[in-house]
């Protein structure tokens, strides 16, 4: 595992508990029977009952969890070995057949094997990968012939400007950044905190994402 990655997997381990408590995630909802899911994806990818999904960088689980909820038959995936424990001590609890496996995504043919109906991706995830053309490599991999591969993330546009600042300030590049920037976080995006965690984000162009896919 790189220098990046291994940083990466340390920030996620931290967040996992943080956000385990936070309020965004709307735990308790869930644990009461609630769908994590936006209507966004419940309206566009329909008629999961029965079909195998695979989600791409999953986090603790809640939308992969929310997804057999609504029939799928479903296996998540992520860097974090802390959050799959989280993902698999929440499937249990809430009675939820669920596959989770703790790889690199790039590296997962290694750790999984099948296809899938579905391969399914959300909100904030492209920002953690350095090669694109690898990414969707795996995702051809994934998919059965016919299959569907649906993503649905915040335009990449967005990055470029500082996280930390009430002023739109440009502050990352959004063109042929080959090296990550390294980004300082007291708590988490979901979570305050006193403690200031680093991590490494990649910044991806629209044609390079469309390009990776059709690739």
């Amino acid at each position: 595992m790189d220098t990046y990655l291994q940083a990466n997997q340390q920030l996620w381990n931290a967040w996992t508990p943080l956000h385990e408590q936070s309020p965004r995630y709307k735990l308790a909802e869930f644990r009461a029977g609630a769908s994590t899911l936006r209507p966004v994806e419940r309206a566009e990818l329909t008629n999961v009952a029965g079909k195998s999904l695979l989600h791409l960088q999953c986090h603790f689980g809640l939308d992969t969890l929310s997804w057999a909820r609504a029939g799928a038959i479903v296996t998540g995936v992520d860097l974090s070995d802390r959050s799959i424990d989280l993902a698999r001590s929440l499937s249990a609890e809430v009675n939820i057949p669920a596959t989770f496996v703790c790889a690199d995504l790039l590296d997962l043919p290694n750790a999984l094997t099948g296809q899938f109906d579905i391969v399914f991706t959300s909100y904030g995830v492209l920002n953690w990968l350095q090669d694109l053309k690898a990414w969707a490599t795996i995702i051809a991999h994934f998919l059965k012939p016919g299959g569907i591969f649906y993503m649905v993330e915040f335009h990449p546009f967005s990055r470029v400007f500082a996280s930390d600042s009430p002023e739109l300030k440009v502050t990352n590049p959004y063109f042929f950044a080959e090296e990550p920037f390294r980004f300082a976080n007291q708590g988490s995006y979901a979570a305050e905190g006193d403690t200031v965690f680093h991590g490494y984000n990649w910044n991806h162009s629209l044609s390079e994402i469309f390009n990776a896919l059709i690739g």
